[in-house]
């Protein structure tokens, strides 16, 4: 497959330009070395993967240092963090060259831990999650967004089994005391079971017959590897009863549909996980769009105990809010817009509020974009673009501000 460019390319250049060490991190084969050595193609390459490589690092790190030529790419520097107070060092002593040290890492929170003791205030640090829709029209419901997939779709099984058991025997061993790799595979498939639900821990517990503690810690150990996505409940009350659970996805929807068995979209189309799947990868688009232009993760479910449910919740910039409403259906129709009306009233003049249902694109049906009064009907396409300021529109074109109800 040809390069294709990555949305955050603006961002890691200006980060090269402006610190003397930049850290690209995300899941495992999301692109960060494809990324990386094609941006910075002089670079001196250094795989800490490589046992030889490892070993070396750990017993003579300034020999190693001293033999490189700048600018290097360390690729997953996870596997030596101690290399970073050595680096820093060498970065100490010229503090004016920036861009020259690169590293790429698949555990976020280890290696951010490392980056905090030893690089606080020299390397700028960014996230490459797997491709988005707004990055190449091949990312599909079915295949989701890793690049080896979409280059070869007809063997995604054979990949994404190979990629469940490279991230047991790597990322999760390193992160935590796994004993049971097994049991941890198993854990995988019934989430991916529970793919959109509000997080049961005990559900989760007592099929595997682990501990709660151990559910979250293996939660714990999916988030900080880029596998899961928690959508924590809106924090603003609005004068109603919460649900305060988080709802819990897998990162990408080609794991979650491997995991589920769902080999062909024809069997996706006749799933009864269609609607949560699209959910799911509705969520990751927006966490994508939020990554890429350099804002923080920020997506919320909102549920309220009298049954009133809106899938996502998220700023839109400027003090708004964006509400969107997830439907795997291609034929909208104005009752979608029952919970986001519900909702907007509920919310009355707290903050300037855009309304979408975001639904499958159709290739005969004409675009509907009106719905219901301040509801919009926007196809995924339309919606990733309006996400990452495409459109031609400004990120709250179409917002109305809530009225109370007279």
């Amino acid at each position: 497959m040809r390069f294709i460019p990555r949305a955050i390319q603006p961002a890691v250049l200006e980060a090269a330009r402006a610190f003397p060490a930049l850290v690209v991190t995300g899941p495992r084969r999301a692109g960060k070395t494809t990324l990386l050595r094609r941006l910075f193609p002089r670079a001196a390459y250094v795989l800490l993967e490589d046992p030889d490589v490892q070993a070396g690092a750990r017993s003579d790190p300034r020999a190693l240092l001293e033999e490189l030529r700048l600018p290097a790419l360390f690729d997953e520097i996870q596997n030596v963090p101690e290399l970073l107070a050595y680096i820093r060092t060498r970065i100490d002593r010229n503090p004016r060259q920036m861009g020259r040290w690169l590293f790429t890492g698949s555990q976020e929170a280890p290696l951010m831990r490392g980056v905090a003791e030893s690089m606080a205030g020299r390397a700028a640090i960014l996230q490459l999650p797997p491709f988005s829709l707004a990055e190449t029209d091949r990312v599909s419901l079915l295949h989701g967004g890793y690049p080896e997939v979409l280059a070869r779709p007809a063997g995604r099984r054979l990949w994404f089994s190979s990629y469940i058991q490279t991230y047991l025997e790597r990322d999760v061993r390193a992160v935590t005391n796994v004993r049971d790799l097994a049991t941890f595979r198993r854990f995988l498939a019934l989430l991916a079971s529970r793919h959109g639900q509000i997080l049961n821990k005990t559900d989760l517990a007592a099929p595997l017959g682990v501990s709660i503690p151990t559910v979250g810690d293996w939660l714990h150990v999916l988030e900080i590897t880029g596998q899961v996505i928690l959508a924590p409940p809106y924090f603003e009350n609005f004068g109603k009863r919460l649900i305060k659970s988080p709802k819990v996805y897998l990162g990408d929807s080609g794991l979650a549909c491997y995991l589920l068995g769902i080999t062909s979209q024809a069997e996706l189309d006749r799933s009864p996980f269609l609607g949560v799947l699209f959910e799911g990868f509705v969520a990751a688009e927006i966490l994508k769009s939020q990554v890429s232009q350099g804002r923080r993760k920020e997506l919320y479910h909102f549920r309220d105990q009298q049954g009133l449910e809106v899938d996502f919740l998220f700023p839109s910039g400027q003090g708004g809010l964006w509400m969107v409403e997830c439907k795997a259906s291609k034929t909208v129709q104005p009752s979608m817009a029952g919970s986001l009306a519900s909702l907007r009233r509920s919310i009355g003049d707290h903050a300037p509020v855009r309304s979408s249902v975001v639904h499958r694109p159709s290739t005969t049906a004409p675009p509907t974009r009106a719905l219901a009064p301040g509801i919009e009907a926007l196809d995924v396409r339309a919606f990733v673009d309006d996400l990452n300021g495409r459109s031609g529109r400004s990120p709250n074109a179409g917002v109305r501000r809530s009225r109370k109800p007279k």
